[in-house]
């Protein structure tokens, strides 16, 4: 499960050109949902969205406060494409997508997750399936990529000294007596 947090001043959803949901301050989510993804994987979505600290307190210190704790709003858009494969070609591959019907009915789960986790009035949410524009006001700005099974790309470890394994790596070290053939 794939979700892209931004902090907003407000956010929308239109469908047909009628305005369906909107909130004030607080976090606009689009959700995708993978073809394996499992109530574990909607768990630590939701847990991370409402925990996150990217606001500022009451004294104006930034990264200091959740959504919770400023009683924000969240609105809520399922979109499948963030699961889409670019690797090949000019045209998107959508198979690591859930299929429509199996993932409304994740997606349902996972909106009654967060108004289980949080308060359900302020958990808005887009039209399932529609074609829907999104207008948001982001503040910042301030946007984060999460990831239910990878949090954080892996930093690459320092190159080793002949033989010596940098500290916390769990990279293999390089045969020293082969010549290196990177690029």
């Amino acid at each position: 499960m794939r979700a892209v947090i931004q902090k907003v001043a407000s956010a929308s959803v239109a469908v047909d050109g009628e305005t369906i949901s909107s909130i004030g301050k607080g976090l606009m989510v689009l959700v995708g949902i993978g073809v394996d993804d499992t109530v574990n994987d909607a768990e630590t979505i939701s847990n991370k969205i409402l925990s996150l600290k990217i606001f500022e307190d009451s004294n104006g210190a930034m990264w200091k406060s959740s959504v919770k704790d400023i009683e924000g709003e969240i609105l809520c858009v399922s979109q499948f494409t963030l699961l889409a494969s670019t690797v090949k070609g000019a045209k998107p591959d959508f198979h690591l997508a859930m299929g429509a019907d199996k993932s409304r009915e994740f997606y349902s789960s996972f909106l009654t997750r967060l108004s289980t986790l949080y308060r359900p009035e302020r958990i808005k949410d887009g039209k399932f399936g529609a074609m829907m524009n999104v207008s948001l006001t982001n503040e910042g700005p301030v946007t984060f990529t999460i990831d239910s099974r990878k949090f954080e790309y892996i930093v690459p470890a320092a190159k080793p000294t002949k033989g010596v394994k940098p500290s916390g790596s769990n990279v293999p070290l390089a045969n020293p007596n082969e010549a290196n053939t990177s690029v």
